[in-house]
């Protein structure tokens, strides 16, 4: 029987580590530690290995389609499969009102980096694989406050394609100058944020209708406002706290449990409710 095979995106730091270290303390089979920079994920490594944990190593830059392929392709040469997937790397602008290319930069990481994703690493995504997309607060429907885009992303048969669609209207916005504050809580405070965490928590109830054939468990979770650099600091809660309900999606949730937002207290939230006080608040 082959070995089972867990991957975690964006893990040389913060909550990525954490989970791998999660992971290797808890999870029957080979962990691999994934970040686009060698050294720092090699440091990362090695930080483990001095706990006496066993990780594996290997490069990922998630915003890099070809080095999502050459990574499933080494996946499917040496294991031939994939069990569990945390994708976890995701970055946040330090200005609550960003430039075009920055704020395509967040959606190119956060979002459509996990179109790539799916399409490399999907496929080899074994019967009772799980799936984890870290997403946010942010990333809960009552961010929005656009009734038509509310309307669109609450289809129960939502499609990738309008979700890009949502995606690509509020870049444009940006760049001609029509971005309105209003369609977003907060005074549209870290909009390109909100948007590429909804996008992805909408696109976790996109994939698991898509594999709902196979036996998969794809979900989206708000983990808490984690102590990392991507919050300067200002979460209220360490990084190996905000880990333990990733690892109980991976490791002790239901197998039924399929498409849902989990919040960071292990409750499961409607993510349409868009009247709900789930959205992100002023912590920037």
């Amino acid at each position: 029987m082959a070995s089972k095979i867990a991957v975690v995106t964006g893990a040389n730091k913060g909550l990525g580590f954490s989970i791998v270290k999660g992971l290797c303390l808890k999870f029957d089979g080979f962990v691999y530690l994934t970040a686009r920079d060698e050294k720092r994920g090699q440091e990362a490594v090695d930080k483990l290995k001095a706990l006496g944990l066993h990780p594996e190593f290997h490069l990922l830059d998630v915003s890099d389609e070809n080095s999502i392929k050459d990574f499933a392709d080494y996946i499917k040469t040496k294991h031939g499969g994939l069990d569990v997937l945390v994708n976890n790397a995701g970055i946040l602008e330090s200005n609550v009102y960003p430039t075009y290319d920055a704020a395509k930069r967040n959606i190119d990481i956060n979002y459509r980096s996990l179109l790539s994703i799916e399409k490399w690493l999907y496929p080899l995504l074994r019967d009772g694989a799980r799936v984890v997309n870290v997403s946010s607060a942010c990333g809960h429907l009552s961010n929005l406050k656009n009734k038509k885009l509310l309307e669109i992303l609450q289809k129960k048969d939502l499609t990738t394609k309008e979700i890009n669609e949502f995606v690509e209207e509020y870049l444009e916005s940006i760049r001609n100058g029509t971005f309105n504050k209003d369609d977003f809580v907060d005074e549209g405070k870290h909009a390109e944020h909100r948007v590429s965490k909804m996008a992805m928590t909408a696109l976790t109830m996109v994939q698991q209708r898509k594999y709902q054939d196979k036996n998969i468990s794809i979900n989206a979770v708000h983990p808490g406002h984690v102590k990392t650099d991507m919050a300067n600091g200002k979460g209220d809660l360490e990084a190996d706290t905000a880990a333990q309900t990733i690892l109980y999606l991976i490791l002790d949730a239901s197998p039924n449990l399929k498409g849902v937002f989990m919040w960071h207290d292990k409750k499961i939230v409607d993510w349409y409710d868009y009247e709900g006080d789930y959205f992100c608040k002023d912590i920037w």
